[in-house]
């Protein structure tokens, strides 16, 4: 039952294949946007840290998303 299913009459090497490169398709894009979105986090953290006290708390009050990159470059620290 496992060979046929590996076979797939003939056809599994294509159908393999295929499933490989699409594996491999997908985790190239997953990796390279994650690795820009983390340039694009630490360029917006230092953007944040550069305003004053004051409007980086009524920013980070308003803003989920900052919350969440300032916190989370508070716990690496």
């Amino acid at each position: 039952m496992i060979t046929q299913l590996i076979t797939m009459n003939g056809h599994g090497i294509y159908v393999w294949a295929s499933f490989a490169v699409v594996l491999v398709s997908c985790s190239i894009f997953y990796f390279k946007t994650k690795k820009t979105l983390k340039k694009y986090e630490k360029e917006y953290l230092i953007e944040l840290k550069k305003l004053a006290e004051v409007d980086r708390q009524i920013l980070l009050k308003k803003s989920k998303i900052a919350n969440n990159i300032y916190a989370s470059s508070n716990k690496a620290n």
